[in-house]
Parts: structure tokens; C-alpha cells; sequence
């Protein structure tokens, strides 16, 4: 995959850091903005679209969570990857982070190859997704319409849900193989979550937040069941149909 003329946007208060990554990623081809704080991030944000956000925990006016959130939530950009950077010995840190809609997460201190290497799997996947949408269908399922173009998400209701990459992801390995069970190493393939974390904390965390998204609150859920010591299965026909 090329990744000339990707643009990512780091967001780190440590100067020596910003300009380490800043050259080390340019010289593998990214375009590489860097602000010191979160309100350099908004404004960044507004200024001009990215490809993929790298963004700080811990920030002097507001912390990376509050901004992962916030980007969820903007229209433009609610579905770039986020790749969020924490204390190493914090796995709280990672949990919330995933649970807001962070697609990886990297400890300090950090190679900046391991970095280079989440940065390049995060954008093929999203590449990946994006052709394997060009068609325009839109499945349908249960009370949803998934627009897999936009990758927007429709209730009903008429409600919108917004989705981030890896809550898009998991969706689409569901509806690629609705009523089979899922095993955890098959999730966790299309999610992500390494370092200190064990793979079924990943994975439940990812299916517990897609649920949320999609209302499967119920107990015991009725949409994504919970199919013990085997996995996970979408109980629901999908049909597949076009945008227009």
C-alpha cells in the first residue's frame, strides 16, 4: 500500500517527541501534522481532514479521551483511525480508550517502527473497507440499513448511529456470516487490542460496544448472542440490496 499522501495528525505535548515521529514518519512517505493540546487538534480538525489521528492520553488542557470522543461524534471525520498513546503500565488507559472508539493503542515508551506498523495495518483496513464498499449496497438487517459506502448506520426510526473503524469492521465480519458462530480469534482479527491486554478482554469489549451501538441492551442480548465457550453469533437475516 502507498502511503504517499496519507496525512496523519499527532497530537502529543512533548516537543521531542512531536518532532521525532514528525520526521521518522515523513521519511516513510506521511504527511505529518503535530499540535501540542487539544485545542491545536480541534482547530486542526476543522482546518483540513486527515487520514489517521495519533493522540496523546494525557494533554495539558483536555485529556485524549474527551478528544477521541469528540471525533466519534464529528460528522467529517467520525470513522478516521485513532491510534491512542499510553502509559505503558496503564491497561485502565486502554480499556477506555477502546471502549470510546480508539482502534489501537501503543504504551510509552514505543518503537516508532511498532508505531509505523500499527499506522500502515490501520490504513490498509481502512482501505480494504473502502473498496470492498465501492458497490453502493446497503445491508439490511434486524431494524438496521448499513449504508457500506459512507458507512453510515440507520435505525428504523431514522435514527443515525455513528460508527467508528473498528466498530464498522466488526459489524460488516457479522454480517458477512450471519447465524454462524464467531470465535474469539476470528474477531479479534478484524478488531484490535495487544500489549498487556488478553485477547477475550478485546474482544468482549469490542462486541459490548457494537451492541450498545445497536441497541442489543437486552439480557441476554437478542441480536448478538453469546454463544458460551464457542464465540459470538449475529442472529438476523441480511439482505443485501442497492443505495438506490
Amino acid at each position: 500500500m502507498s502511503v504517499i499522501s496519507k496525512s496523519i495528525l499527532l497530537v502529543d505535548d512533548d516537543q521531542e517527541i512531536r518532532e521525532l515521529l514528525q520526521t521518522y514518519l515523513s521519511r516513510a512517505g506521511f504527511q505529518v501534522r503535530g499540535v501540542p493540546d487539544g485545542a491545536g487538534f480541534r482547530q486542526a480538525m476543522n482546518e483540513a481532514p486527515c487520514d489517521l489521528v495519533i493522540l496523546d492520553v494525557m494533554l495539558p488542557d483536555e485529556d485524549g479521551f474527551s478528544l477521541c470522543r469528540w471525533i466519534r461524534q464529528h460528522p467529517r471525520q467520525a470513522q478516521v483511525p485513532i491510534i491512542m498513546l499510553t502509559a505503558s503500565s496503564d491497561e485502565t488507559d486502554r480499556v477506555i480508550g477502546l471502549e470510546l472508539g480508539a482502534d489501537d493503542y501503543i504504551g510509552k515508551p514505543f518503537s516508532p517502527r511498532e508505531l509505523q506498523a500499527r499506522i500502515k495495518a490501520l490504513l490498509r483496513r481502512a482501505q480494504f473497507g473502502q473498496e470492498r464498499s465501492s458497490g453502493g449496497d446497503v445491508w439490511v438487517f434486524d431494524e438496521w440499513r448499513l449504508d457500506m459506502v459512507s458507512h453510515r448506520l440507520f435505525h428504523v426510526d431514522g435514527e443515525e448511529v455513528i460508527l467508528s473503524g473498528a466498530d464498522f469492521a466488526l459489524l460488516k465480519l457479522f454480517l458477512d456470516h450471519p447465524q454462524q458462530i464467531l470465535d474469539r480469534d476470528t474477531i479479534g482479527n478484524a478488531t484490535r487490542g495487544r500489549d498487556l491486554m488478553p485477547l477475550d478482554r478485546i474482544v468482549d469489549m469490542a462486541v459490548s460496544r457494537l451492541r450498545q451501538r445497536l441497541r442489543d441492551t437486552e439480557k441476554p442480548p437478542r441480536l448478538i448472542r453469546t454463544v458460551r465457550g464457542s464465540g459470538y453469533q449475529l442472529a438476523a437475516s441480511v439482505v443485501a440490496g442497492n443505495a438506490h
